[in-house]
Protein backbone atom coordinates (compact mmCIF):
# COMPACT_ATOMS: atom_id res chain seq x y z
CA UNK A 1 0.00 0.00 0.00
CA UNK A 2 1.29 3.46 -0.90
CA UNK A 3 1.71 5.84 2.03
CA UNK A 4 2.11 9.39 0.71
CA UNK A 5 4.55 11.73 2.44
CA UNK A 6 3.08 14.74 0.64
CA UNK A 7 -0.07 15.48 -1.31
CA UNK A 8 0.07 13.67 -4.66
CA UNK A 9 -0.50 15.63 -7.85
CA UNK A 10 -3.26 14.66 -10.27
CA UNK A 11 -0.61 13.31 -12.65
CA UNK A 12 0.94 11.11 -9.94
CA UNK A 13 -2.49 9.78 -8.98
CA UNK A 14 -3.21 8.96 -12.63
CA UNK A 15 0.11 7.12 -13.01
CA UNK A 16 -0.59 5.17 -9.78
CA UNK A 17 -4.09 4.22 -10.98
CA UNK A 18 -2.78 3.10 -14.39
CA UNK A 19 -0.10 1.04 -12.58
CA UNK A 20 -2.78 -0.75 -10.52
CA UNK A 21 -4.95 -1.40 -13.57
CA UNK A 22 -2.09 -2.79 -15.68
CA UNK A 23 -1.09 -5.15 -12.87
CA UNK A 24 -4.67 -6.43 -12.63
CA UNK A 25 -5.16 -6.82 -16.40
CA UNK A 26 -3.54 -10.29 -16.83
CA UNK A 27 -5.51 -11.74 -13.90
CA UNK A 28 -8.71 -10.26 -15.30
CA UNK A 29 -7.91 -11.66 -18.75
CA UNK A 30 -7.21 -15.10 -17.27
CA UNK A 31 -10.48 -14.94 -15.32
CA UNK A 32 -12.39 -13.97 -18.47
CA UNK A 33 -10.88 -16.90 -20.37
CA UNK A 34 -11.83 -19.26 -17.53
CA UNK A 35 -15.40 -17.90 -17.53
CA UNK A 36 -15.66 -18.38 -21.31
CA UNK A 37 -14.43 -21.96 -20.95
CA UNK A 38 -17.04 -22.69 -18.28
CA UNK A 39 -19.80 -21.16 -20.42
CA UNK A 40 -18.58 -23.04 -23.50
CA UNK A 41 -18.78 -26.30 -21.57
CA UNK A 42 -22.54 -25.70 -21.26
CA UNK A 43 -24.45 -28.48 -19.52
CA UNK A 44 -21.17 -30.28 -18.82
CA UNK A 45 -20.41 -27.72 -16.10
CA UNK A 46 -22.76 -29.70 -13.89
CA UNK A 47 -20.04 -32.36 -13.96
CA UNK A 48 -17.39 -30.49 -12.00
CA UNK A 49 -14.95 -32.99 -10.51
CA UNK A 50 -11.68 -32.74 -8.59
CA UNK A 51 -8.58 -34.60 -9.67
CA UNK A 52 -7.75 -36.58 -12.80
CA UNK A 53 -7.02 -40.11 -11.53
CA UNK A 54 -7.29 -41.60 -15.04
CA UNK A 55 -4.66 -39.29 -16.53
CA UNK A 56 -1.08 -40.56 -16.85
CA UNK A 57 2.03 -38.60 -15.79
CA UNK A 58 2.88 -35.78 -18.22
CA UNK A 59 5.66 -33.55 -19.50
CA UNK A 60 4.64 -29.89 -19.81
CA UNK A 61 6.33 -27.49 -22.23
CA UNK A 62 5.77 -23.75 -21.69
CA UNK A 63 6.55 -20.67 -23.77
CA UNK A 64 5.57 -17.09 -23.00
CA UNK A 65 6.48 -13.94 -21.12
CA UNK A 66 8.26 -13.35 -17.80
CA UNK A 67 7.84 -10.11 -15.82
CA UNK A 68 5.02 -9.16 -18.18
CA UNK A 69 3.97 -6.25 -15.96
CA UNK A 70 7.15 -4.27 -15.32
CA UNK A 71 7.23 -2.53 -11.97
CA UNK A 72 9.07 0.54 -10.70
CA UNK A 73 12.39 -1.30 -10.29
CA UNK A 74 15.12 -0.25 -12.72
CA UNK A 75 15.84 -3.88 -13.63
CA UNK A 76 12.16 -4.79 -14.26
CA UNK A 77 11.28 -5.45 -17.90
CA UNK A 78 9.56 -8.20 -19.90
CA UNK A 79 11.56 -11.21 -21.07
CA UNK A 80 10.86 -14.45 -22.91
CA UNK A 81 10.09 -17.45 -20.68
CA UNK A 82 10.70 -21.12 -21.49
CA UNK A 83 9.70 -23.92 -19.12
CA UNK A 84 9.70 -27.69 -18.69
CA UNK A 85 7.83 -29.66 -16.00
CA UNK A 86 7.35 -33.29 -15.09
CA UNK A 87 3.89 -33.84 -13.60
CA UNK A 88 3.52 -37.10 -11.67
CA UNK A 89 -0.28 -37.40 -11.93
CA UNK A 90 -2.67 -37.68 -8.99
CA UNK A 91 -0.60 -39.10 -6.13
CA UNK A 92 -2.24 -37.68 -2.99
CA UNK A 93 -6.01 -37.84 -3.58
CA UNK A 94 -6.52 -35.04 -6.15
CA UNK A 95 -3.07 -33.47 -5.63
CA UNK A 96 -0.47 -33.92 -8.31
CA UNK A 97 3.19 -33.17 -7.49
CA UNK A 98 5.50 -31.71 -10.12
CA UNK A 99 9.11 -30.63 -10.59
CA UNK A 100 10.22 -28.10 -13.15
CA UNK A 101 12.66 -25.56 -14.45
CA UNK A 102 12.34 -22.38 -16.42
CA UNK A 103 14.78 -19.99 -18.03
CA UNK A 104 14.29 -16.52 -19.44
CA UNK A 105 15.82 -14.60 -22.33
CA UNK A 106 17.54 -12.46 -19.64
CA UNK A 107 19.43 -15.49 -18.32
CA UNK A 108 17.28 -16.00 -15.21
CA UNK A 109 16.73 -19.58 -14.08
CA UNK A 110 14.23 -21.08 -11.64
CA UNK A 111 14.19 -24.70 -10.46
CA UNK A 112 11.16 -25.65 -8.39
CA UNK A 113 8.82 -28.31 -7.01
CA UNK A 114 5.19 -28.09 -6.04
CA UNK A 115 1.63 -29.40 -6.16
CA UNK A 116 -1.41 -28.73 -8.30
CA UNK A 117 -4.92 -30.13 -8.42
CA UNK A 118 -7.27 -30.41 -11.37
CA UNK A 119 -10.77 -28.98 -11.36
CA UNK A 120 -12.51 -30.61 -14.33
CA UNK A 121 -15.43 -28.94 -16.09
CA UNK A 122 -16.93 -31.87 -17.95
CA UNK A 123 -14.41 -33.98 -19.85
CA UNK A 124 -12.65 -31.25 -21.87
CA UNK A 125 -11.81 -28.22 -19.70
CA UNK A 126 -9.37 -28.37 -16.79
CA UNK A 127 -8.46 -25.58 -14.36
CA UNK A 128 -5.34 -26.37 -12.30
CA UNK A 129 -4.53 -24.07 -9.36
CA UNK A 130 -0.94 -24.72 -8.24
CA UNK A 131 1.83 -23.62 -5.94
CA UNK A 132 5.58 -24.20 -5.96
CA UNK A 133 8.83 -23.15 -4.30
CA UNK A 134 12.40 -23.25 -5.50
CA UNK A 135 15.78 -21.72 -6.23
CA UNK A 136 15.98 -18.56 -8.37
CA UNK A 137 18.98 -17.02 -10.18
CA UNK A 138 18.17 -13.62 -11.68
CA UNK A 139 20.57 -13.39 -14.63
CA UNK A 140 20.36 -9.83 -15.99
CA UNK A 141 16.62 -9.50 -15.28
CA UNK A 142 14.55 -8.43 -12.31
CA UNK A 143 16.02 -8.79 -8.83
CA UNK A 144 13.33 -10.67 -6.88
CA UNK A 145 15.04 -10.16 -3.51
CA UNK A 146 15.94 -13.75 -2.59
CA UNK A 147 17.47 -16.92 -3.93
CA UNK A 148 14.36 -18.80 -2.66
CA UNK A 149 11.10 -17.88 -4.40
CA UNK A 150 7.48 -19.04 -4.31
CA UNK A 151 5.25 -19.42 -7.36
CA UNK A 152 1.44 -19.43 -7.25
CA UNK A 153 -1.07 -19.39 -10.05
CA UNK A 154 -3.37 -21.41 -12.23
CA UNK A 155 -3.49 -23.10 -15.60
CA UNK A 156 -6.55 -23.43 -17.84
CA UNK A 157 -6.31 -26.28 -20.37
CA UNK A 158 -8.35 -27.97 -23.04
CA UNK A 159 -7.95 -31.77 -22.83
CA UNK A 160 -7.49 -33.35 -26.25
CA UNK A 161 -8.72 -36.90 -27.13
CA UNK A 162 -5.20 -38.37 -26.67
CA UNK A 163 -5.09 -36.90 -23.11
CA UNK A 164 -2.60 -34.21 -24.10
CA UNK A 165 -3.58 -30.70 -23.06
CA UNK A 166 -3.11 -27.19 -24.42
CA UNK A 167 -3.77 -24.05 -22.44
CA UNK A 168 -2.62 -20.88 -20.71
CA UNK A 169 -0.96 -20.49 -17.32
CA UNK A 170 -0.68 -17.31 -15.24
CA UNK A 171 1.74 -17.27 -12.30
CA UNK A 172 3.12 -14.85 -9.75
CA UNK A 173 6.62 -15.35 -8.34
CA UNK A 174 7.78 -13.64 -5.14
CA UNK A 175 9.76 -14.32 -1.98
CA UNK A 176 6.65 -13.77 0.19
CA UNK A 177 8.40 -11.06 2.18
CA UNK A 178 11.39 -13.16 3.28
CA UNK A 179 13.81 -10.78 1.53
CA UNK A 180 14.46 -7.07 2.09
CA UNK A 181 12.94 -6.46 -1.33
CA UNK A 182 9.95 -8.31 -2.73
CA UNK A 183 8.95 -6.82 -6.08
CA UNK A 184 7.46 -10.04 -7.45
CA UNK A 185 6.75 -10.70 -11.10
CA UNK A 186 3.97 -12.11 -13.23
CA UNK A 187 4.21 -14.51 -16.13
CA UNK A 188 1.80 -15.70 -18.79
CA UNK A 189 2.70 -18.79 -20.82
CA UNK A 190 1.21 -21.11 -23.39
CA UNK A 191 1.44 -24.70 -22.11
CA UNK A 192 1.32 -28.00 -23.99
CA UNK A 193 1.37 -31.23 -21.96
CA UNK A 194 2.32 -34.60 -23.38
CA UNK A 195 1.05 -37.74 -21.60
CA UNK A 196 3.12 -40.87 -20.93
CA UNK A 197 0.91 -43.85 -21.82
Amino acid sequence: MRVPTRAATAGENTVYLVSILTRAAPAALFGAIAAIAVLAAGPATAQVTLGSPGDPPRIALALGGFDIIPGNHKDSHPAGDFGLEYRFGDVFYAFSPFVGAQVTSDGAAYGYFGFGFDVNFGTDWVLTPNGAAGVFERGSGIKLGSWWEFRTGAELDYRLPDQSRIGLAFHHISNAGFGKENPGEEQLVLVYTIPFH
